[in-house]
């Protein structure tokens, strides 16, 4: 057996051709073995240096090549927040109280904006690509005149529904489908500017004292928003867009939401003034439905429409529109849906037109049905018809009277002659489901009658869409006769059975 200096020696010699290959760490390792008195070393003790594999190679190489590009990309980021905040600073200098002239044209106010951009951006000493330039200049223009980063998103007709979850976390509904954006605002400071922008064109207000607010863009578009500390992870924005060119009962049969024959059925039965309930879940497309109803509406009669954020888009032209207000700082000077209900009945209206039932307003609205107002119009959320009905029972219980839920049903049974129901399916289409007619009471329950129910035995096609369509029962509905008072005819054949 060779001595300790012999195999000390075979192991530095070792370790110099290892260090070679695999860089001086490895000799240095033997060093410091050599100089610990605890673990004795031999020559089967020293491993050999190991050798770079693949993923580690590529890792390193990776990162090598990498991170100065990251580096370079982060800079350039920076640099150009930075711009942009100090562009932003130096618009708000310069065009000071214009911003929120109320009687300055708003073409005239983006005008003035954009110059003032143009020579800002002109005097400053750092130079920019056009690229960077128009992007510059697109979102300060979005933040000083819009909406800041969800602007293109409000514009872009493809889009249906914008969701802010947070200043970070913003999300789209295209095509029934839900997609992450691309987008993010600067801060929560930002985001709740942006909420207070809205919510304050409208006469309306979200702070810590009432930190829920429902409010609508000025092309009618949906706005629900809600801050801390009701919203844990910072403030949420909801906005349901409504298209410019509102869609017709034309685009309704195009979609398959409805088919020619329950389009003709149901503008016979607005015509002839029968009192319709469009129910259906959050997102099924009550208020389009009912904005078509609405159309069927003849040009001499005298509507009246009430909502909490007006959304209609009604082309007759006798309308007048209401809408609700909330309670103001000190609590007061709330006008609910109800209370409009209730006023509407003194201004001679040949029509009423709720956006949505979900209180106790709904007793209003049965008993304006009740009283001569025939030909009403609401929506209401609900699972299907039945459900319909079992809602409407409890919000009438709302208002606070002690009426025995006979004397309910029979008010609903003798109120309400039909229910358009609607639903939202799994590929994001939106289809009405249940054409229902309202007969009587029998005993205690009020009887239902399906007059269009929709046929979901065809199934889903291989992109998951629906396949199913609006087929008639083959029963005639008993307001036949009531129609005919009215001198609205319907052809019976679209009762056929599959029709």
């Amino acid at each position: 057996m060779s001595s300790l200096a012999e195999r000390l020696a075979a192991a530095r010699r070792e370790a110099a051709v290892a260090g070679k290959h695999a860089g001086e760490p490895a000799a240095d390792h033997v060093g410091r073995a050599e100089e610990s008195p605890a673990a004795p070393m031999t020559a089967d003790a020293v491993p050999p240096a190991p050798k770079p594999g693949p993923l580690a190679s590529r890792a390193a190489a990776s990162g090598a090549e990498m991170t100065p590009q990251r580096r370079m990309m982060a800079s350039q980021e920076d640099r150009i927040d930075d711009l942009k905040a100090s562009v932003h600073d130096e618009l708000l200098k310069q065009l000071g109280p214009h911003l929120y002239d109320a009687d300055m044209d708003q073409a005239e106010l983006e005008q003035k904006v954009r110059t003032v951009l143009s020579e800002v951006l002109g005097a400053q000493e750092a130079p920019l690509s056009n690229a960077d330039r128009l992007r510059v200049t697109t979102e300060i223009s979005d933040d000083i005149l819009g909406y800041g980063p969800i602007d293109p998103f409000l514009r872009d007709p493809e889009v249906s529904e914008v969701m802010v979850n947070g200043h970070n976390d913003v999300w789209l509904e295209k095509s029934g489908r839900l997609m992450k954006a691309d987008a993010h605002f600067a801060d929560e400071a930002h985001l709740r500017r942006t909420i207070d922008k809205i919510v304050s064109r409208i006469g309306r207000r979200v702070d810590e004292a009432s930190p829920m607010v429902d409010a609508r863009l000025p092309d009618g578009s949906r706005v629900n928003a809600i801050i801390p500390p009701l919203a844990i992870d910072g403030a949420a924005l909801t906005i349901r867009k409504f298209s410019t060119d509102p869609l017709t009962v034309q685009d309704l049969i195009s979609f398959g939401s409805l088919s020619p024959a329950t389009a003709d059925f149901l503008d016979a039965c607005v015509r002839g003034r029968l009192n319709i309930i469009v129910s259906g879940g959050t997102g099924a497309g009550k208020t389009t439905t009912l904005n078509v109803l609405s159309s069927f509406i003849p040009t001499d009669e005298r509507i009246v429409t009430i909502e909490d954020a007006a959304e209609l888009q009604l082309k007759q032209e006798h309308v007048v529109r209401l809408e609700s207000r909330p309670s103001n700082i000190e609590g007061k000077g709330a006008v609910t849906i109800r209370d409009l209900v209730r006023n509407s009945l003194r201004m001679r209206p040949d029509r009423i037109v709720v956006g949505e039932v979900r209180d106790a307003s709904a007793l209003d609205m049965l008993q304006a049905m009740n009283t001569g107002h025939d030909g009403s119009i609401c929506t209401l959320h609900s699972n299907g018809p039945r459900d319909t009905l079992s809602r409407m029972e409890t919000m009438v219980l709302m208002a606070g009277m002690e009426l025995p839920v006979r004397a309910i049903r029979e008010q609903v049974a003798s109120a309400v002659d039909l229910i358009v129901h609607q639903t939202r399916f799994k590929d994001g289409s939106r289809r009405i489901t249940h054409i229902t007619e309202v007969e009587r009471m029998e005993g205690e329950i009020i009887t239902l009658q399906d007059i269009f129910v929709f046929d979901n035995s065809p199934g889903f096609d291989e992109a998951g869409r629906v396949l199913g369509r609006l087929v008639s029962t083959g029963l005639r509905p008993k307001f036949l006769e009531k129609l005919s008072d009215q001198n609205v005819r319907i052809d019976p054949t679209i009762f056929r059975v599959g029709g």
